[in-house]
């Protein structure tokens, strides 16, 4: 029961401590523990994930339930969460299941995690370590997100996505254009929009036809 304990500071320690590094405006630990909600949510979460590991499914889920009154972020207690896990802001945020998330993630207001359908089994997505999905994208479906994927604001992913990749749009497409800086932080001003790029390209290609005949 001690190492138990023991283990749970060190992971809450690291949940503040990921907020001080992914956030500038986290000026100090009191600010921290009383005013981020997505720190309020992983440790609600950590709790209700043991409740429902040790067969307490009820009082996990009001767990859960009372979370998302509370702080707008919705982690269903089954879900299975690596270390280090930030959600930037919060309110909207929602974690299906079934999902799997690896370590070092970093989500932003109102990204779902969600399933497809009424099927049972895993229908969630799998998140690999150091992903950052932007606000408002929705990762649909038991897919695989790889390691070190950036995934832009407002994108709707529903397949698989390899590693060290950018993924923008509805569908979500994979852009080859870099989107991140030297620390690989998402630059959410500079993500490139796949559909203009084409619509340019045969734009181009009809100018060039036209001179051509001319």
């Amino acid at each position: 029961m001690f190492e138990t304990i023991k283990r749970g500071f060190s992971k809450v320690k690291e949940d503040i401590q990921v907020i001080y590094d992914n956030d500038p405006a986290a000026r100090n630990l009191a600010e921290v523990i009383l005013c981020y909600p997505g720190l309020h949510a992983i440790i609600a979460y950590r709790l209700a994930h043991k409740f429902h590991k040790w067969g307490l499914k009820l009082l996990a889920r009001m767990i859960s339930y009372l979370t998302r009154i509370i702080t707008g972020i919705e982690i269903h207690p089954a879900a299975q969460i690596g270390r280090r896990f930030f959600i930037d802001h919060g309110e909207g945020v929602v974690i299906g299941e079934t999902t799997i998330i690896g370590d070092d993630v970093l989500l932003y207001q109102q990204v779902t995690l969600g399933g497809t359908g009424n099927d049972s089994g895993k229908r969630h997505p799998t998140i690999g370590n150091h992903v950052i999905i932007g606000a408002g994208a929705k990762v649909l479906g038991d897919i695989i997100i790889a390691d070190h994927v950036r995934i832009g604001a407002g994108s709707v992913v529903i397949s698989d996505v390899p590693s060290h990749s950018t993924v923008v749009g509805v569908p979500g497409r994979i852009v080859q254009r870099a989107t991140v800086d030297e620390d690989g932080n998402l630059m959410h001003n500079k993500i490139p929009d796949p559909v203009k790029t084409e619509i340019d390209n045969l734009r181009a290609e009809i100018e060039n036809l036209k001179q051509n005949n001319m």
